[in-house]
């Protein structure tokens, strides 16, 4: 006989010591089966702040954010960069099924401009994702941020240096390291508690099934601001992305 608690127990809401909390959470997936195992609700927390640290910048961190980008991009939803280091590049984003005519970019200056990008675009409901990188950014800032996702339910994606990780208050933190030809990623903080062991993905995984043309596969999603590599931009933009009015 099955007893009170025992039913309690088997609620997917309660979760116990170490283990992590299978709860019905707006998400959506990573892509990456071994990630999804390891996030409650399966996937990228929707209206929540999730925060990225990097080990080095380069070595993946947005690839990592690519399958989800595509995904709503594709459902006609809009992603908003907001303040990116490097370029990012169109032929390597489209070549992760990203729909260049639901992207925008945003070129704020560091501090306060970037963080009012981000809510603006947030408080627009047209946004799917807003990803950013804003450094540095104080606890204040970051609590703005997580009320503001959770008003308006998208996906906030925030890159940071690894150098320091502070207190913050949210959702989820991942740590992204470099191990030969795979992304290290580390769990730092999730809903439900528990530290996982890490999981080295391979980032080309979302992609198995389709052939990646020589240039697509050398590319990474972001490329150094040069000329050369924004004239490149220039033209297989204007060659490949139908013209749009965003409706922000």
């Amino acid at each position: 006989m099955t007893s009170a608690l025992d039913l309690v127990l088997q609620n997917p809401a309660v979760w116990r010591g170490n283990d992590c909390a299978r709860v019905a959470v707006p998400s959506v997936p990573s892509g990456f089966a071994e990630l999804d195992i390891r996030l409650p609700g399966g996937g990228w927390p929707a209206g929540a702040l999730t925060e990225i640290y990097v080990e080095r910048p380069g070595i993946g961190e947005l690839q990592l954010v690519m399958p989800a980008a595509a995904n709503l991009t594709q459902s006609e939803r809009w992603i908003t960069l907001v303040s990116p280091p490097y370029l990012p590049y169109a032929p390597a984003l489209a070549a992760h099924g990203v729909k260049l005519s639901r992207l925008l970019l945003v070129q704020a200056p560091a501090g306060d401009e970037s963080l009012w990008a981000c809510e603006q675009a947030l408080r627009t409901g047209s946004c799917g994702a807003v990803v950013a990188w804003l450094n540095p950014v104080h606890e204040h800032a970051l609590k703005r941020l997580q009320l503001a996702a959770e008003t308006s339910g998208a996906l906030v994606l925030l890159f940071r240096s690894a150098r320091s990780i502070p207190a913050s208050p949210a959702a989820l933190r991942l740590h992204v390291s470099r191990s030969d030809s795979r992304t290290v990623v580390r769990i730092l903080k999730r809903r439900g508690g528990g530290m996982p062991a890490p999981v080295a993905l391979d980032l080309y995984a979302p992609l198995v099934g389709r052939k990646l043309t020589a240039d697509e596969r050398r590319c990474t999603p972001m490329k150094a601001a040069n000329g050369e590599w924004q004239m490149a931009n220039d033209e297989w933009t204007a060659k490949n992305t139908p013209s749009a009015e965003p409706s922000l």
